[in-house]
């Protein structure tokens, strides 16, 4: 791609070619750049950097850990693109993931990232970083058909003195990442071929499986949003009553909050499968009305800066069908056994197990996984993408990990759903919220 491909507009509007030439004097300000060590969080003046949501022994730790395990698997780059690993490693938070944005965190030195030149500002706002380590693209690079943002970011990166070091080894990329397209993908190929771009296999994600103090603080007041919100949902379903109105409720208690924890936006929608079509899960809402002797599944999440805490019961308005009720009191004890299994040291496999033995003791089956890992959460979804609890995944238990167990049973025509998040502790497991474990008459 040449240079006409790239800065489509006039020689007033493309100042940026010429520094990014190396030898330049932006060329020679990249070298400092590149000389300058790892900045401290909170030792910048600006907004995000004096408002920091975690102490910069936290932040420090966390990108430490990340270039351990870069280490670990031959990496001399790690590019991020995934906003919860962007948010957890600088702490850079708005709605501004739906354009292309990457952090770069090399072996060492200064992390930068880059992003829509509108949003930068919000990036100082919100993270950590220092003003030259925020760099933002040109407006003329969004959504056009033979351009991308990530052609500059590359060019820029070279700019920085960034490209030529990390030439020895494998860049890893986050190949799963819902924000990383096969476009953006192919433009960091064809702009840094010297790169052997890599999955780095949800490293970032990883690491954040395991919860600090801090986090585990944010995700208590997290649940106390949730169950603002259930209490909400449970206080508004009725028979005539419109699926809208109970979301609406939902909406309005999951951004008030509960006291002094106010609510954030959550990664996933409310989710309300009624009566024959509850036997199937993510579905939404619409103005249609509850019936008499109809149940709902709800399930939703608290947030709180970014930390999700979600929790499905199910409600039922008059009286419950008589194969609902079967499912209640068997999913009720394999959810107790699987809690009184749990413990660091334990495969999450085994919590599979436990959970597949008490149903199959009912004659029941459930083929999907029973829970994931969470924490951070971004649309469009609330899990970490490592974690499962299934059979088929031998991950160990350790003090930290937290889960959303998602006891749900999609049968012929009906369904139910019980979850509970859960913080595994040094002896065994806490949930977040105490809502009773049963089929909610309304």
């Amino acid at each position: 791609m040449n240079e006409g491909e790239l800065f489509t507009g006039g020689e007033a509007d493309r100042p940026d070619v010429q520094g990014m030439r190396p030898g330049s004097e932006q060329g020679g300000a990249g070298q400092a750049v590149r000389s300058r060590p790892q900045p401290t969080p909170g030792e910048v003046d600006t907004i995000g950097a004096q408002n920091l949501g975690f102490s910069p022994e936290e932040y420090l730790a966390r990108i430490a850990a990340v270039r351990g395990r870069m280490s670990d698997q031959g990496l001399s780059a790690l590019i991020v693109t995934d906003p919860a690993n962007i948010y957890y490693l600088t702490g850079y938070n708005a709605w501004s993931f739906y354009t292309p944005q990457l952090l770069f965190v090399p072996s060492s030195g200064p992390l930068t990232l880059f992003l829509r030149d509108m949003d930068a500002r919000g990036a100082s706002h919100t993270s950590w970083l220092p003003p030259e380590d925020i760099v933002g693209y040109p407006e003329r690079y969004v959504q056009r058909p033979h351009i991308h943002p990530f052609d500059w970011v590359a060019f820029a990166l070279r700019q920085r003195w960034e490209v030529a070091r990390a030439s020895s080894s494998p860049v890893g990329v986050e190949m799963d990442s819902h924000f990383f397209s096969p476009r953006a993908f192919r433009a960091l190929v064809n702009g840094v071929p010297e790169w052997r771009l890599v999955d780095s296999f949800e490293l970032v994600n990883w690491i954040r499986a395991i919860k600090s103090a801090d986090e585990l603080a944010l995700m208590h007041r997290a649940a106390e949003v949730t169950s603002a919100a259930m209490d909400a949902a449970l206080g508004t379903v009725g028979q005539g009553v419109g699926q809208h109105e109970v979301a609406a409720a939902i909406s309005a208690a999951q951004a008030r909050g509960s006291g002094t924890s106010w609510g954030d936006y959550p990664a996933i929608v409310p989710l309300m499968p009624t009566g024959e079509s509850a036997d199937t899960p993510h579905l939404s809402w619409t103005d249609r009305t509850f019936a008499a002797d109809e149940s709902v599944s709800i399930e939703l999440a608290g947030v709180h800066r970014r930390y999700h805490v979600p929790l499905a019961r199910t409600a039922v308005v008059g009286r419950p069908k008589q194969e609902l009720v079967r499912l209640e009191g068997v999913v009720a004890e394999a959810l107790a056994a699987v809690l009184d299994v749990a413990a660091p040291g334990v495969p999450t496999a085994e919590l599979a197990r436990t959970w597949n033995r008490v149903l199959a003791r009912g004659g029941l089956e459930k083929p999907s996984r029973l829970g994931y890992s969470i924490g951070i959460g971004y649309p469009p979804d609330w899990g970490e993408r490592t974690i499962s609890i299934r059979t088929e995944d031998d991950q160990i238990l350790e003090a930290g990990m937290t889960f959303h167990l998602i006891c749900g049973m999609w049968m012929n025509g009906y369904g139910y759903e019980l979850s509970e998040s859960i913080l595994v502790t040094d002896t065994g497991v806490d949930t977040f919220t105490d809502f009773p474990r049963e089929l909610i008459r309304l």
